[in-house]
């Protein structure tokens, strides 16, 4: 066995090739001058001491020279044997720990860039690099072989994948060189590893010559931590909200009459319930509160047959938030649809298609929101399709409802890219809808949007006018609301309340169903058009008063009578809340002084604490009809008027509003969660969820 060894060791020996000093010179300068060009730089490498053991192969080749015994010489070579199972780039990852941070930088033409650990001389900060394998090693061009051959750019830690035979003959010449060179790389590296901020695998860019024989090189950086304040921010948010400052505090005496639109929009509840449910309060402008009392379905008495198309139902109460207060609850009642005699229906599917469309919340919501709807259309309903984005097109002509797979493969073609030209879309729709009109058809464009109208017309006030033109052609607009970010409220406020349609605002498909499933006829099939309230307070009974929310829907005095005056429309099964804040006279909670001379009038000797007044239109109707009751006190509040009470104290909390003294959110929970009723779809329950999370954030802030 040694004897077999040592000719072994003697064979190695003289198999082993002498140094060609001249060949060593001319490849360590070509090495020099080619590192220096990765590095994008010409400056002289500075002198750095280079401590550590002594070469791993001089180690290797004195211990073969001093061990003779047999027993030795066997476990050197098993010894030397792992070595080499190591220096493979498959026994380097097995020592090589799976999720250290590193910096890769790739081999020299099939020379592997081993691990190395470099340090930032200023900073202190260190850099693990993990070698790279050889992307083409086929095309090695000779000087790169040859430096292959001759030649390591690694320090001691750095091991080199050659043949035995190879390196040790070139192991003890080119320890002093390697030593030299090394310490400049490792330095340059550090400084490099420090610097670089990305984490994009590219080829490295640099304004010095490619190294002159080597493949180029790829790095792979991974990025180091950044500080809390270096965080990217997200767009700043561009959404606008159609609302004003809440109403204010009316004095009976100046001014005893009231007067508005009904609102049955829903949007601004699922604007509330989409900002909390992300972790914030919503922008108080973004509250309404007639919209989030009106987003429940109420149980109030409805009409008898023969009588007016709803019945109002006026309820009086101690007002929870003030006990020297009282509420004046008034609810409308729609009659229950009759969906088997309903007229054919006629849609048109007005769809926003522009960029900023492209977003999981907003045009495949969109798209699963018209699938649901389709299934509760009858065979001989009209579907058309209409897209708009920098220009507007027909992408659907009227197709029958029976027709389902036509409608969704149009449906699911449609695309985001592009500018938003609303005005383009609008006028194609109208267009559209005019060709599918017939005698005792109903005719409605459904506008699904962000509301990010930047071509044509695009401000809300501009809109009206035009929106306003073309609802006298019988073809109603209401609005689908997707998305956040650049959401326009307004946009669509304007849209809907001028088309004679509603407004929605779809964040889940949940709430996609409750729209265009649950009250789709109440949003599609008018039974009253613009229904106007009006209330006058008796002075002698009522000393203040003031409206809770529908802010955005105030008329004047005189355009009660009007009928030229718009207000809003109640669909079929459709209910419609309002509640006012009144201050009896002489309550301690009275703001204001009362008038030295006021009038005395016949007022004084009634028990009434007001008179409201009701007008609306029958459908295609250009006279309106009127309807009045007294409003008397009567204390008994139901399920229904106390629900609607902490629902109305909900929406004043997240605004704000200075009318509430020490109630709070609390209170408002305790008052919704005993008045949820039969809750048959979960509505109720989920807002009591929502104002315990508007209280956590509130503590937050």
């Amino acid at each position: 066995m040694t004897d077999d060894l040592n000719d072994l060791k003697a064979m190695m020996d003289q198999a082993t090739p002498r140094p060609d000093a001249a060949r060593r010179a001319e490849n360590i300068a070509l090495a020099k001058e080619n590192f220096a060009a990765l590095q994008g730089s010409r400056d002289e490498v500075r002198p750095t001491a280079v401590a550590g053991p002594k070469g791993l192969w001089t180690g290797v080749k004195t211990m073969l020279n001093t061990i003779t015994s047999p027993a030795g010489l066997t476990t050197t070579t098993a010894l030397v044997a792992c070595g080499f199972l190591f220096l493979t780039p498959q026994g380097q990852d097995l020592l090589r720990p799976p999720s250290a941070p590193q910096i890769t930088v790739t081999e020299l033409d099939g020379i592997a860039a081993p691990p190395m650990t470099m340090s930032d001389p200023a900073t202190g900060a260190t850099t693990q690099t993990e070698a790279v394998a050889p992307q083409q090693p086929e095309a090695l061009t000779a000087p790169a072989f040859d430096l292959a051959q001759d030649f390591s750019l690694a320090d001691q830690s750095r091991p080199v994948t050659k043949a035995l035979p190879q390196i040790t003959a070139d192991a003890d010449e080119l320890l002093a060189q390697e030593a030299e060179v090394t310490a400049g790389a490792i330095e340059r590296q550090a400084i490099a590893a420090t610097t670089m901020q990305t984490s994009r695998v590219a080829p490295m860019q640099s304004e010095e010559p490619a190294m002159r024989g080597l493949a180029p090189e790829r790095i792979v950086v991974t990025p180091s931590p950044q500080p809390d304040d270096a965080m990217v921010s997200p767009a700043p948010s561009t959404e606008s909200f159609a609302n004003t400052a809440a109403s204010p505090l009316k004095i009976t005496a100046e001014e005893p009459v009231s007067t508005f639109s009904i609102d049955v929009d829903t949007a601004s509840y699922a604007l509330v319930r989409s900002s909390l449910s992300r972790g914030q309060l919503p922008p108080r402008e973004a509250v309404r509160i007639e919209e989030m009392i009106n987003y429940f379905p109420y149980d109030y008495p409805t009409p008898d047959a023969g009588e007016a198309p709803f019945r109002p139902t006026v309820t009086t109460f101690q007002t929870p938030w003030n006990a020297n207060t009282q509420l004046v609850h008034i609810a409308l009642q729609g009659r229950l649809p009759e969906m088997t005699a309903r007229p054919p229906l006629n849609l048109v599917f007005l769809i926003d298609t522009s960029g900023s469309m492209d977003d999981p919340a907003k045009l495949p919501l969109l798209k699963q929101s018209f699938r649901l709807m389709l299934d509760q259309l009858r065979p001989q309903d009209q579907v058309a399709i209409v897209e708009y984005a920098g220009s507007a097109g027909q992408v659907l002509a009227p197709t029958n409802a029976s027709e389902r797979t036509t409608i969704l493969q149009a449906l699911q073609s449609l695309g985001a890219g592009g500018a938003t030209n609303g005005q383009g879309g609008l006028e194609q729709a109208y267009a559209v809808a005019d060709t599918m009109a017939e005698a005792g058809e109903v005719s409605r464009i459904i506008l699904a949007t962000d509301g990010d109208f930047n071509v044509g017309i695009d401000n809300p006030d501009a809109l009206k006018g035009f929106i306003a033109d073309r609802r006298e052609t019988g073809t109603y607009l209401s609005v689908l609301g997707f998305g956040r970010g650049n959401l326009d409220d307004a946009t669509m406020q304007a849209l809907a309340q001028n088309g004679n349609g509603t407004a929605a605002y779809i964040d889940t498909l949940s709430e996609a169903q409750k729209v265009l499933v649950d009250q789709l006829s109440g949003a599609l099939f008018p039974i009253a058009g613009d229904v106007k309230v009006q209330v006058e307070f008796n002075p002698a009974q009522v000393a203040e008063y003031r409206l809770i929310g529908y802010e955005t829907r105030a008329l004047r005095r005189e355009d009660f009578n009007n009928d030229a005056v718009d207000a809003g429309e109640l669909g079929a099964g459709h209910a419609v809340t309002a509640i006012y804040e009144v201050t009896p006279v002489g309550s301690p909670a009275q703001l204001s002084d009362p008038l030295r001379y006021a009038p005395s009038t016949v007022a004084e000797t009634s028990d009434e604490l007001g008179f409201l007044k009701l007008r609306y239109k029958a459908p295609g109707e250009d006279l309106s009809q009127l309807l009045e009751t007294p409003i008397t006190e009567n204390g008994t509040p139901g399920t229904e008027a106390n629900f609607a009470a902490a629902i109305a104290g909900f929406g004043q909390l997240l605004r704000g509003d200075n009318h509430l003294g020490d109630w709070g959110y609390a209170d408002a929970i305790t008052l919704a969660a005993a008045n949820r009723g039969a809750d048959a779809f979960g509505y109720r329950t989920e807002a009591v969820q929502l104002m315990r999370l508007a209280e956590s954030l509130s503590r937050a802030e």
